[in-house]
This record gives structure tokens, sequence and C-alpha cells, in this order.
């Protein structure tokens, strides 16, 4: 059984702790005060009241607490907590502040000797106004010939936070066409297989404070006539190529994987180059070919004939993302421009000096020399452009249209 004395001096002891440990934080303790800000976060968009609550605690004890709004307006300043704990609930008026942005600032002050201060600032956004977008387009946007990209383009009145163009079954990301725009566009690849007819686009868009619109915007898909072409390939050739080379199911392995991790940037800008100092386009988009070697197939990129060894460039801006040789392809670069649009060149008879994966290439540096590896039968450049993993015309890309 515990004695009176035994908890009376138990308890002077505990005080005496306690007073002691006081002290030492008062005179001692350097450590700030230990703050959260809820219901506003660095970079975000609000509109109307929002309604704040500034909590936190402290080793010894909290003095007081200040808020200011942009360039030191105050909002409150030196209030009084003199406690441990304290939690400060209070409201930013957006609708008082300009659209745009925005910082709040907080100061805690700890009651000790050395007045340890904890002090942050949170960047903002306000976005009162309404979501308000239109279409652009001209007459010829609304037509597309198989196996090009149809390009759809929307104009809003502030920065949105996401829009998805559902199309041919698929959703598509729209991005700004250019930094700081507010002109929004959208690549579609259809497919030459497409079935010629009247299809609809429809965007669903979003701003930051969760405002939404949806446009519609139909389009047809034109049939193009494709050539016809018979291609004699040597047997020999193409075992050599195989044992050379990996096989064209691991391209297609590459190149999926390659869209999938092609970042939600543009990294192009302007119209594409043709990728080499090209005498004739020997074969065109689209046509379908008869070989021993495949039977009947689609020839779904061009064939550039030029001189033997001569230069091939990069025909965008973008990232190597593959250098590889394939038992088709031959010696093979492929560059990423960006949400999901690639540029493959073929049949390279070397690649570029100093060239590697990863690394970000211009518009017409090296990437090879022109030559006959893979299924050639003699010296040319197979350039092949793609959207999402899907086959379009390159020539269409060297062209102000789109």
């Amino acid at each position: 059984m515990i004695s009176l004395r035994t908890l009376f001096f138990g308890s002077m002891f505990a005080i005496i702790a306690f007073a002691g440990w006081r002290t030492y934080n008062y005179y001692y303790d350097t450590s700030v005060p230990v703050v959260e800000l809820t219901g506003i976060e660095e970079n975000g968009y609000y509109n109307g009241d929002v309604n704040c609550i500034l909590r936190g605690s402290d080793a010894y004890k909290v003095k007081d607490l200040s808020i200011f709004l942009d360039d030191n307006k105050e909002l409150i300043r030196n209030h009084r907590v003199s406690s441990r704990t304290f939690e400060h609930p209070f409201t930013i008026p957006t609708t008082t502040l300009t659209q745009g942005k925005h910082a709040i600032t907080y100061v805690v002050t700890d009651a000790s000797r050395h007045a340890n201060q904890e002090k942050k600032t949170i960047s903002f956004f306000v976005d009162n106004a309404s979501l308000q977008v239109a279409l652009v387009s001209r007459a010829d946007d609304l037509k597309v010939f198989q196996g090009r990209a149809l390009h759809v383009q929307f104009q809003a009145n502030k920065t949105i936070k996401k829009a998805i163009c559902k199309a041919l079954s698929l959703e598509y990301e729209c991005f700004p066409e250019s930094a700081n725009s507010l002109v929004y566009e959208c690549f579609i690849p259809v497919s030459v297989e497409e079935i010629p007819n009247e299809y609809v686009a429809t965007i669903d868009i979003a701003d930051h404070v969760g405002n939404t619109v949806t446009l519609e915007q139909k389009f047809q898909v034109i049939a193009f006539p494709f050539k016809s072409q018979t291609l004699r390939l040597e047997q020999e050739k193409i075992k050599q190529e195989a044992a050379l080379g990996a096989t064209e199911e691991m391209f297609e392995a590459d190149m999926a994987q390659a869209t999938a991790q092609s970042p939600k940037k543009k990294l192009w800008s302007g119209v594409f180059y043709v990728p080499c100092d090209s005498k004739a386009i020997t074969t065109e988009f689209g046509t379908i070919r008869v070989s021993q070697h495949k039977g009947k197939s689609r020839h779904n990129a061009i064939d550039l004939a030029g001189s033997p060894r001569s230069v091939v460039w990069a025909s965008q801006d973008g990232v190597v993302v593959i250098k590889k040789r394939y038992a088709h392809a031959g010696n093979t670069v492929v560059i990423d421009h960006g949400y999901g649009l690639l540029s493959a060149y073929f049949h390279l008879e070397e690649y570029a000096d100093k060239l590697n994966v990863g690394d970000t290439i211009q518009k017409g540096r090296p990437v090879g020399k022109l030559g006959m590896t893979g299924h050639a039968t003699g010296y040319h450049l197979h350039w092949e452009v793609r959207l999402g993993n899907k086959k379009v015309d390159p020539m269409q890309w060297t062209k102000n249209t789109l």
C-alpha cells in the first residue's frame, strides 16, 4: 500500500521535473513550432470563400500567429495564442481578389526566449470566371483522308485542368498548342482501314474549380486511292537479317512501350522536315504491297530514295527512345516528340556519332546515314510517323495544314 508520504514526494518530484522541463524549453529550445494549414494547397485553384484552418503545437508554447495575403496585406496580425497547441479557422474571400496567382503567408512564433518562428508562403490561384470555350476550325478541318491525322482545336477563356477528345471509339488528351496559349489542340489518328463516313468528335473540358463544358464537332473520313506495288526480296537476305536483328514483333513491343511512356508534353513545334535529301518517294504512304515474304500487306510509311550513305536527320525536336537493329528495319532510330507522337527511321547504314537513347535532339540533327540494312532492296530511308502507336502519313506533318 502506497503511503501519503510517498504520494506527496512523488507529486512534488513530478512538479519540479515539469517546472525544470518548462524552464529548459524556455531558455534552450530552438525548434520552431509545428504548423499545418488545411483548406488550401500549393498551386491549387479556388473560387468563392475558401475556409481554412491553421493548427499547430510547440514544445514550450505558441505566443502568437499572423496571416498575410499577397504583399503583406493583413488577414490576422499578432493574434495571441499562449498555448502549447492551437487551432485557428479563417476565410479567404477570393471574390474580392483578382483572377490569377496569389499567395498566403503564415508566421507562428513561440513564447520561448529565442522567439522561434515557423514561416511559410503558399501560392494559389483564384478562378471565379465561368468556363467559356469555342471550337476553332476551318471548313477543310472537318474532312480527313484515311491514314491522316485529324486536328481538332478549341479556345478557352482561361487555363483549363483537363480536356479529353473522344473520337473513333478512343480517347485523346488535348493540350495547349504552345506555352501559355489558351488554344488547345488534339491530334486524332485515322487508320487507313477506317470506313469512310461522317463521325463525331466529343470534347469534355473541365477547369480547375469543377466547371465543365462539352463540345461536339462532326467530321468526315474520306476514302483515299492507295496505290499497289509488287516487292521482291531475296530469301538469303531475309535469313541474314534475321540473324542480325530483333524480330518485327519485338519492334512492335518496343514501340508500344515507347508510346506508353511518351511524356505529356509537346516537344515539337512547327512543321516536320523531310529527313533526308530525297530524290524521290519510291513508295507512298498506304501502298498495298504484294511480296513472297509477307503476302499482301500495307506499307504505312514512305520510302525516300537518296544517295547511298548520305545524311539522315531528325524530322522534329524530341528525345531518342530507340536505337536498335531489327531484322525487317535494319539499323533503326525512333524519336519521341511528346504526347504519343513518334517518328522512326529504318535501314540506316550506320548511326550518327554520339547518338544515344535518352538524348534530346533538335530537328535537322543527324541520326545516321542512309542505307539498306534490314528488308531493303536498295539504298533508301523508310520514314514512319505514329500517333498513339497508329501509323499516319508522315508527309502530312511537313505541311502547315496541321
